[in-house]
């Protein structure tokens, strides 16, 4: 995927990009870019419990027009032009334990989402179950079990809206003002309006991406840079405060970083060759 800038937004394109994120189409019916088969169908991997909701190609405004918000600046117009499957729930230590062997987590519980994992590792949990996958016939043809980018994750969590959250923060995330200083079971919360539970809060979430700083103006299918020192992690958690949960929030982390408040989300999607 490539990256394309152009020159910063004016007040009609943020302006423009607000609405288009605003009329961005529902995932659970839209078609448009569906490639692969059963787009535009959610899917599963019945026996770990993994359940999938499609995300329908679309564009938001991702990021904050705030200079104040530096990490988050400047707000950049962002376009998908395919599709994907997005876990519906954080990756759980059941689901962990089935697919690597271990028991990494640091709060117990097989309900609980998993933490402790590195960017490496998470990979690797993707990787092993993408191999267990296509052994059972059960994925699309050029697809793969992966992280999400940081642009893929943004775009699930607003689910078309343009706000701070999805919803109201206390009703659909755990976080430190409600969380009593740990995790919990997966899909407690209500779900944004795409069927996605706990993009904010209760663990962050590894992404696939590379930390840079936005780049303003307009981009399309943007993944990051080819290389870099930080990868990027979404979604805040536990410990954090509402700010931190916000979702245009931020931040970045040593791909080595094992932290009880750092998990992960699939993402099933074409493989780089396609």
């Amino acid at each position: 995927m490539k990256l394309f800038t152009f020159a910063s937004c004016s007040a009609w394109s943020l302006f423009l990009a607000v609405c288009l994120c605003l009329i961005a189409a529902d995932p659970a019916s839209a078609q448009s870019g569906a490639t692969a088969e059963g787009a535009g169908l959610n899917r599963s991997v019945p026996d770990l419990g993994i359940d999938l909701v499609w995300i329908a190609p679309g564009s938001c405004m991702m990021g904050n027009p705030n200079p104040d918000f530096e990490n988050e600046y400047p707000a950049t117009r962002m376009t998908l032009t395919r599709g994907l499957w997005l876990g519906k729930t954080e990756v759980t230590q059941a689901q962990w334990e089935a697919v690597m062997g271990s028991k990494p987590a640091s709060f117990k519980g097989y309900d609980l989402p998993v933490e402790q994992v590195n960017w490496a590792e998470a990979m690797e949990f993707c990787r092993k179950l993408t191999q267990r996958e296509q052994a059972a016939g059960r994925l699309p043809a050029g697809h793969e079990y992966t992280l999400p980018t940081e642009a893929q994750w943004e775009y699930a969590c607003r689910a078309g809206t343009a706000g701070d959250y999805a919803g109201d923060l206390g009703a659909m995330g755990w976080y430190s003002g409600n969380a009593s200083g740990t995790t919990h079971p997966v899909g407690q919360k209500q779900p944004n309006a795409w069927g996605l539970y706990d993009m904010h809060g209760n663990v962050w979430e590894w992404c696939l991406d590379w930390y840079a700083s936005y780049p303003g103006g307009s981009v399309t299918d943007p993944a990051g840079p080819a290389q870099g020192v930080s990868r990027v992690f979404r979604g805040g958690g536990w410990w954090r405060d509402g700010v931190g949960c916000r979702s245009a929030n931020r931040s970045k982390g040593n791909p080595d970083s094992r932290f009880n408040y750092l998990g992960l989300r699939v993402a099933l999607m074409p493989t780089a060759s396609h």
